[in-house]
């Protein structure tokens, strides 16, 4: 086997973040758990759901810095996000919340309804089994 160059070692899909702290912005959508897939994140910039510090982003190549602010349309609701650090690796979820600060607002309380069950008049609406069957013993017997 050859041995690897340090070119090798910064390969796109699995290198360490380049020294100035920036890092492609659909790596670090997939790195910070906002999307499933990195294709999917690429998917998420180049459909303009997300904006770069109030800028819409066109290209997965575009870059993050620590101190950027992302504003992300995701599973139906709008995430803002702060850039913390780049990401080394696609790691587990306490892992991947270090890299970022989470500025979305709390959603607006719901209204609470009172759980009452559906009340129906007597007569009103389907029969019962039990009504059926007088139903049927009266129809016979006539």
């Amino acid at each position: 086997m050859a041995p690897r160059d340090a070119k090798d070692d910064a390969d796109d899909d699995g290198g360490p973040p380049s020294p100035s702290g920036s890092q492609r912005i659909d790596k670090w959508l997939w790195f910070a758990r906002v999307t499933k897939s990195r294709t999917q994140a690429t998917a998420l910039v180049t459909e303009g759901q997300v904006r770069l510090n109030r800028v819409r982003v066109e290209k997965a190549s575009a870059s993050v810095k620590p101190g950027d602010v992302l504003t992300v349309g995701v599973h139906s609701r709008v995430r803002i996000l702060e850039v913390v650090a780049p990401g080394v690796r696609r790691g587990p979820a306490p892992e991947a919340q270090t890299l970022y600060n989470d500025l979305t607002p709390p959603p607006p309380p719901r209204e609470e309804q009172p759980a009452v069950a559906a009340e129906r008049d007597a007569g009103a609406g389907r029969p019962t089994k039990r009504d059926r069957r007088r139903i049927i013993s009266f129809t016979e017997n006539s």
